[in-house]
C-alpha cells in the first residue's frame, strides 16, 4: 500500500510539473534545477518514511519514536519544527514588507526558550508519556482535563497548519507556475502519506534533515549579502531603507503592531505559547531520560537563535535586493510575484540564480512537510491517545489507538487543505501568531499550574481553561482580520489582532477562581496527590528511563 501511494505522489508531482506554467495570465518559465532538486527531496523523505514505517510497530513507537531520539538529535527536530514557513518565509516576509516591526516577532518567538528550559522541560519528560495531556491529567480527572487539552491541541493545530499550507502553496505556485488550490491540495496528500506511515520516527528525521539543509541554505544567503555590503550591517540597513518606500520608518516600530496592548499581547502570546505547543511539547517524549530533555532544549535554543539573527539579515536583504532595478523581473502588476511570504525565494533567485532557487525552494518544502507532518501528528494523538484511548475507550489496544490516529490524519489533512485555500491571502507569520495566542490562553495555563500550583482542581481546570480557550477563539474570529478581512464587516467588534493580554489573564484568573471556590472531597484528594507528582516530576522516581540526571 505504501508503495503504491508513493509512486502516484510522484506521478501526480510530475503530472503538475509537466503542466502549463500558467499564473493568472502571467507566464513563467519552469525552472527545471529547481524541479529537480524538489524531486530529489520528494524521493529521499519517501525512502525515510519507508524505512521508518518498517520500524513503527506500537503506539509508543508511532507517537514517540519508541524514546530513542538523543537529547542533540531532538534539539535538531524541535529547532526544525520552529523554524518552519512562518520562521522562514513568514518573517522573512513580514521584515521585507514592515521591516523593524518583524524582527520584532523573531525576538519574541525565541524568548519563549527559557520557559521551557527551566521549568518545563524535565517535568515533562518525567510526568508524561505521549502528549502533554499525560501531565496536566496526572492528578486530576482524566475525562475532563483531557477533552480539554484535546480542544485546545486542535485549535492550535488547524491556525499552525493553515500557516504551513499558504506557505506551501504560494512556494509550489511559484516553483511550478502551479495553481494555489492545486498546490495546496499537493502538500495535504505528501503529509498525509508522511504521518500515517512513518510516525514520530519519520516526521523526526524529515525534521533533523530538513534543519541542517535549512540552516545550511539561510547561512549561504546571509553572508551573499553581507559580502555585498562588505559585511557591514549598517550598510545593509542604510541601502534597506533607501529602497523601501517607507524610508527610514522601517527601523523604527510601529508600522505592523502600532500600538502597546497589541506589541505586549503578541509578545505574551509568542513568548508563553511556546510553552503550549503541542507538536513542541511531544518532542519531550521522545528522548530516554530527563537530561536529555534538557540537553534537547538548550541545543535548540542555540539553533533557533542563531536561525532568527540569519533572518533579520535575509528580510533586510529582500528589501534591498528586490526593491531595486534588477528585482524589477520578480514583480507582476507592481506587487511581487506571490506575495510578500515569497521575498526570500525570489531574493535566492538573485544570489545564486537557478541551481540556488532549486535547492531554498527544496529545503523550504521541506520544511514546511516536516512541520505539517508535525502538527498532524499532535492533532492525532489529542483524538487518539486523549479522547479514544483515555475517555471513550480505555481499554483500547495499540492497534486501535494507532488505527484511530491514521484516520485522523486523514481528516485533518483535509481540514488543512480547506482552510489553506480560505486563508490565502494572509501573511502566515500573523497566522501563527494566533496559533501560539491559543497555546498560551488555553494550553499554557493547564499546564504550568498542573505542575507548579497544589492549588489546582479538576473543576478549576476545565471551567477555567475552556474559558481561556473560548475566549481567545472568540476575540480572534471577531478582531479585524477574521471579522473584517475575511468576513466583509465593516468594523471588528475586538479592536486588537492579537488578544493574548487578555485571554491569557482570563484563563489564569479563571482557573484560580474556580480551583479556590472547589472545595469538593475530590478536589482535596487532588491537592494531596500534588506531593507525589512533585516528587517524581523533581526526581523522575517511577518515571521509565527518567531517574537518569
Amino acid at each position: 500500500m505504501f508503495k503504491i501511494l508513493a509512486i502516484l505522489s510522484i506521478f501526480v508531482l510530475g503530472a503538475f510539473a509537466a503542466g502549463d506554467a500558467t499564473f493568472e495570465a502571467t507566464k513563467r518559465d519552469l525552472n527545471i534545477p529547481a524541479i529537480i532538486m524538489f524531486f530529489i527531496f520528494i524521493v529521499g523523505t519517501l525512502g525515510i518514511t519507508y524505512w521508518a514505517a518498517r520500524r513503527t510497530k506500537s503506539a509508543s513507537d508511532f507517537y514517540t519514536a519508541g524514546g530513542g531520539i538523543s537529547g542533540f538529535q531532538n534539539g535538531l527536530a524541535i529547532a526544525g519544527d520552529y523554524m518552519s514557513a512562518a520562521a522562514f518565509l513568514g518573517v522573512s516576509g513580514l521584515i521585507y514588507l514592515k521591516g523593524y516591526d518583524g524582527v520584532i516577532y523573531a525576538v519574541s518567538f525565541l524568548v519563549g526558550w527559557p520557559i521551557i528550559l527551566f521549568f518545563m522541560a524535565e517535568k515533562l519528560r518525567n510526568l508524561g508519556k505521549f502528549t502533554f495531556a499525560d501531565i496536566a491529567a496526572y492528578r486530576l480527572g482524566q475525562k475532563e482535563i483531557r477533552t480539554l487539552a484535546a480542544f485546545g491541541s486542535l485549535s492550535v493545530v488547524v491556525l499552525y497548519l493553515i500557516a504551513q499550507m499558504v506557505g506551501a502553496g504560494k512556494l509550489i505556485q511559484v516553483l511550478f507556475g502551479l495553481e494555489y488550490e492545486y498546490a495546496v491540495i499537493l502538500v495535504g496528500v505528501m503529509m498525509i502519506i508522511y504521518v500515517t506511515f512513518g510516525g514520530m520516527l519519520a516526521t523526526t528525521w524529515v525534521q533533523i534533515i530538513k534543519a541542517c539543509l535549512l540552516l545550511t541554505g539561510v547561512s549561504f544567503m546571509a553572508i551573499m549579502i553581507l559580502y555585498h555590503f562588505g559585511f557591514n550591517f549598517e550598510n545593509l540597513a542604510a541601502q534597506a531603507t533607501q529602497n523601501h518606500n517607507a524610508g527610514e520608518s522601517i527601523l523604527s516600530p510601529g508600522g505592523f503592531i502600532s500600538d502597546p496592548i497589541s506589541a505586549i499581547s503578541l509578545g505574551m502570546a509568542l513568548m508563553l505559547g511556546t510553552a503550549g505547543l503541542p507538536h513542541v511539547l511531544m518532542r519531550f517524549f521522545t528522548v530516554g531520560n530527563a537530561k536529555e530533555a534538557r540537553k534537547s532544549v538548550v541545543y535548540a535554543t542555540g539553533f533557533v537563535g542563531y536561525f532568527w539573527v540569519i533572518i533579520t539579515v535575509v528580510g533586510f536583504g529582500a528589501i534591498a535586493f528586490l526593491n531595486s532595478a534588477d528585482g524589477a523581473q520578480y514583480f507582476v502588476d507592481g506587487k511581487l510575484f506571490g506575495g510578500n511570504n515569497m521575498a526570500s525565494i525570489h531574493l535566492s533567485h538573485m544570489l545564486g540564480g537557478n541551481a540556488f532557487l532549486g535547492f531554498i525552494s527544496a529545503v523550504a518544502f521541506a520544511t514546511i512537510l516536516a512541520v505539517v507532518s508535525g502538527l498532524t501528528l499532535a492533532g492525532a494523538s489529542a483524538i487518539s491517545h486523549d479522547i479514544y484511548a483515555n475517555v471513550i475507550n480505555p481499554k483500547a489496544s495499540d492497534e486501535q489507538v494507532v488505527k484511530i490516529s491514521k484516520i485522523t490524519v486523514v481528516i485533518v489533512g483535509i481540514v488543512g487543505v480547506i482552510l489553506g485555500i480560505a486563508f490565502e491571502q494572509q501573511n502566515i507569520a500573523y497566522m501563527v501568531g494566533l496559533a501560539f495566542g491559543i497555546a498560551a490562553s488555553a494550553n499554557f495555563p493547564i499546564l504550568f499550574l498542573s505542575i507548579y500550583w497544589r492549588g489546582l482542581t479538576t473543576r478549576g481546570a476545565f471551567i477555567g481553561g475552556f474559558i481561556g480557550l473560548i475566549t481567545a477563539i472568540t476575540l480572534v474570529v471577531v478582531g479585524p482580520i477574521v471579522w473584517v478581512q475575511i468576513l466583509g464587516n465593516e468594523q471588528a467588534l475586538f479592536p486588537y489582532k492579537h488578544p493574548a493580554l487578555f485571554s491569557v489573564t482570563i484563563a489564569f484568573v479563571a482557573i484560580w477562581f474556580f480551583s479556590k471556590i472547589d472545595n469538593s472531597q475530590r478536589a482535596k484528594d487532588e491537592k494531596e496527590a500534588y506531593r507525589a507528582q512533585n516528587i517524581r516530576a523533581n526526581t523522575g522516581i517511577g518515571a521509565a528511563g527518567a531517574v537518569d540526571h
